[in-house]
């Protein structure tokens, strides 16, 4: 909301319109970073007009969480419970997709409304991570209830992803943890280095909303199983090169030093 002062020297509240909310958005978007493609050029900028449109309508950045979890989770549970078909398959596309943007919505959300809370952040994180869990053993049920599968050592491949994506999650989460402990307790800034487009262009194979696009073939086995082994398959490739890198940023991580 924006105040204007009217003729008579009375203050007044005017609602901003949509545009004006997205631009403001767009000033308090926290770094692009490490976020690959997807996220950076896509689901950003999705998320900040679902910002706008949460901002205009009063609601809260936990209500937003709330309402991106319902979707990501109603999509897994089709993925579960579903015989896999065209339809289905859009359906929990659609539903992730939508999930996902939520999912950024809330954080811009909060920003916008002056910063978020810890609670916020707590919810934030429980659910991103029951929603990481949840997916790929959605995927091994499904697989095992309604495909030729059953039975096949092809059925490790959701396992493995599981692995790799909570592994992954925490990993970045703890980085993120042990920088701004660093930060609060010294007052050390720690330079995160520089991260290129080409660089987000290359790890787009390990984004999550690649993976949530990826659902709209969900239907057509044949195609979405091979799509969905090989995103398995990068994703553990890039965690150990992001293991080794990370560890070695941590190793660095002393008062007094910065990591560059």
């Amino acid at each position: 909301m924006t105040i204007s002062t009217d003729q008579q020297g009375s203050r007044s509240q005017t609602p901003l319109s949509h545009r004006a909310v997205v631009a403001q958005l767009a000033g308090a978007q926290k770094s692009a970073k490490g976020a690959p493609a997807y996220s950076r050029f896509v689901n950003r900028p999705l998320g900040r007009q679902f910002a706008a449109l949460a901002f205009r309508a009063g609601r809260t950045p936990n209500q937003v969480t709330v309402l991106s979890g319902v979707l990501s989770f109603a999509g897994i549970a089709t993925i579960a419970l579903v015989s896999p078909s065209w339809w289905s398959g859009l359906l929990v596309g659609v539903l992730l997709v939508l999930g996902y943007a939520l999912d950024a919505a809330d954080g811009q959300l909060a920003r916008l409304r002056g910063g978020g809370s810890y609670a916020g952040e707590w919810l934030d994180h429980m659910v991103d991570a029951a929603k990481i869990v949840c997916l790929h053993l959605a995927v091994l049920i499904g697989l095992y209830r309604f495909t030729d599968l059953a039975g096949s050592g092809w059925l490790l491949v959701p396992v493995g992803f599981t692995v790799v994506a909570c592994v992954s999650f925490f990993g970045m989460i703890l980085n993120d943890q042990l920088r701004r402990g660093l930060a609060a307790a010294t007052g050390v800034t720690v330079d995160r280095g520089h991260t290129s487009p080409l660089r987000s262009l290359l790890v787009i194979p390990t984004d999550y909303g690649l993976l949530c696009v990826v659902f709209l073939t969900f239907g057509l086995t044949d195609v979405f199983f091979p799509v969905y082994t090989f995103l398995a398959a990068y994703s553990a490739l890039y965690l150990g090169a992001a293991a080794v890198k990370w560890y070695r940023e941590m190793s660095r991580l002393t008062p007094g030093k910065a990591v560059s």
